[in-house]
């Protein structure tokens, strides 16, 4: 049983089944159009990045790190990168439809690329309703600048009303909703209007077609580009002008001004919010099967992506924490909007159009992710993981048509009973788990001669370096982080204010501790194993990078992760593994 579960797909099996399909497709009508070029990815790329983390987390990410989060978006930056060569490498050689999936099926077996696929829903669609709320908010905030108001029970969820009426919360928008909604027996009718409706819309778009959607998404990103540049300039002119220089280094609780007034541990708390504005980037790979040349423009299309995004957010972090001192960003969910208030830089036209832009950025970001999930559960179905219905194409629009439909579903109805917080916790830990598996999956597959028009990634033996960039990490720890490694076997939180207080649990003061052991742990085991096979750095450097950046997630992120994991696990066991392909091909 064992062996069933981890078998995996030979990679030139993969290629020469999509290729079947897509020929088999061309004849009958039902074939995805080839129309993106390396442009039109980037463009997607830009589109998922830059949106609901850059315009909404961004201020909070800056509250927690002060000016000195810019070397917190440079590390998740660079762990991006190195993932997106990982990426790029599978994208090279499997130029489908699937993305961490197919990946996965090729490198760790089956069971995994079911995790994967599974986990996958959590990104996209699970992370599409965190957008289209933050979409509403701004939307609705725009509508009240321009003098059009929705009732206050039509703007919200009814879960969040109803945890500020539990909380006794200072949300005057939340506590009305409660007390001005509607009533029905005992129930009280508030829901999220703004959010389902963009989610239809967006559905109807990616359902119409591909060509639609790339044109609509060029669109977008170039001027959500032209806003988000202007906010940089306006921004840094009037920094450069009124000489607040001071604001980068602020006084901290102690009277001591430095970039980073809270510490790096400060920084690093950060890491949520700042992760999130990365989320995004590997959607581009799910593109693949509409991509004009996948084996060169995939990989070209994620790093430029990613690169441009990295100099935007550390450009922005600057501009926000020049303008005013970092600690005047703590809750505030539009930050560019925000410095340009009277009591900041006093530009109305330029909050106004910040706004607009906020609503077109979070637009494109519900576009993307609601294109790549349809695509994902296509990839599962032509495996027999999930029923043929998931890969069928619609004869005009060339889309895959019940996919997308049940996507727009999966994304609209749980508007009407979650929140933010609860969608939010789900997103970042699931695609830090795939990106995870991704480079881990590129160590396992063997590696390939260079060929010309196609990307590989560059091989450098870490049989030496990662063992001693990781010996290296750990001695300097030990001698300027004196009782480092000491706290982390220390369970005794006497002195954690919030532990003491009742804020928070035993395990929730626990799980960093347990978090950063495994991770070592990990690390080490991963150095003896690399002395060993020779393995390449650039893929060890990306797993290590989403390994640490998985300690910072709470018990509850990882509570709701195998939660939602276990449930997979028994749709697979009743279905997948049955129906599976390569279980029928064994059996031949």
């Amino acid at each position: 049983m064992s062996s069933s579960l981890f078998r995996t797909k030979n990679i030139d099996k993969i290629i020469s089944d999509a290729a079947i399909a897509e020929e088999s497709a061309h004849s009958s009508g039902g074939a995805l159009k080839r129309v993106l070029t390396v442009k039109d990815l980037t463009f997607f790329g830009i589109a998922a990045i830059i949106g609901a983390g850059s315009f909404s987390s961004l201020g909070e990410a800056c509250f927690k790190g002060g000016p000195g989060v810019v070397i917190l978006f440079v590390i998740c930056g660079i762990a991006c990168a190195f993932t997106a060569f990982c990426y790029s490498e599978f994208a090279s050689r499997i130029p489908v439809a699937g993305s961490a999936y197919t990946y996965a099926y090729a490198s760790f077996g089956e069971l995994f690329a079911w995790i994967i696929g599974w986990a996958l829903v959590m990104e996209y669609s699970i992370g599409n309703i965190y957008v289209a709320y933050s979409w509403s908010d701004y939307f609705t905030s725009f509508l009240h600048k321009v003098g059009v108001s929705i009732p206050d029970y039509l703007t919200c969820s009814y879960t969040e009303a109803h945890k500020a009426v539990l909380d006794q919360s200072t949300n005057d928008e939340l506590i009305n909703a409660w007390k001005t909604a509607p009533v029905v027996g005992s129930l009280r009718i508030i829901f999220d209007l703004p959010a389902l409706v963009i989610n239809m819309l967006i559905t109807y778009l990616v359902y119409r077609g591909i060509k639609e959607s790339r044109n609509f998404s060029n669109v977008m990103v170039i001027l959500k580009l032209m806003v988000v540049g202007l906010v940089i300039i306006v921004g840094g002119y009037y920094i450069f002008a009124n000489h607040s220089f001071n604001n980068w280094f602020p006084e901290n609780d102690v009277h001591i001004k430095s970039f980073m007034p809270n510490g790096f541990g400060g920084v690093m708390m950060a890491v949520s919010g700042v992760f999130f504005a990365y989320i995004g980037f590997d959607a581009v790979s799910v593109l693949a099967e509409e991509s004009k040349n996948p084996q060169r423009d995939l990989p070209r299309g994620m790093a430029l992506s990613l690169v441009i995004c990295t100099i935007v957010y550390i450009l922005l972090a600057l501009v926000l924490t020049g303008v005013t001192n970092y600690r005047n960003f703590e809750n505030v969910g539009d930050p560019l909007a925000r410095i340009f208030e009277a009591k900041f830089l006093n530009i109305g036209w330029m909050q106004f159009l910040v706004s607009i832009c906020a609503v077109v950025a979070m637009t494109s970001v519900l576009l993307v992710f609601q294109m790549g999930q349809p695509r994902i559960w296509m990839s599962m179905s032509r495996d027999g993981l999930l029923p043929p219905v998931f890969q069928k194409i619609h004869p005009k629009y060339k889309t895959p048509s019940f996919a997308t439909i049940l996507t727009g579903l999966v994304v609209g109805v749980p508007i009407l009973f979650t929140d933010k917080n609860f969608v939010l916790d789900f997103t970042s830990i699931a695609t830090l788990f795939a990106f995870v598996l991704v480079c881990g999956g590129v160590l396992l597959i063997p590696r390939k001669e260079k060929v010309a028009g196609r990307f590989t990634i560059p091989y450098i033996n870490a049989k030496i370096i990662f063992p001693l960039l990781i010996l290296g990490g750990i001695i300097v720890l030990s001698v300027f982080s004196k009782g480092y490694f000491q706290g982390l076997f220390n369970f005794d939180f006497s002195n954690n204010a919030d532990y003491v207080s009742g804020k928070i649990s035993f395990m929730d003061a626990a799980i960093p501790n347990i978090s950063l052991i495994i991770f070592w742990g990990v690390c080490i085991v991963l150095s003896i194993i690399t002395f060993i096979k020779n393995y390449s750095l650039i893929p060890l450097m990306g797993l290590s990078t989403c390994l640490y950046l998985l300690t910072g997630m709470t018990k509850s992120n990882w509570a709701w992760f195998l939660s939602w994991l276990l449930i997979g696990l028994v749709v697979y066991f009743l279905y997948g593994r049955k129906k599976s392909k390569l279980a029928a091909e064994s059996k031949i």
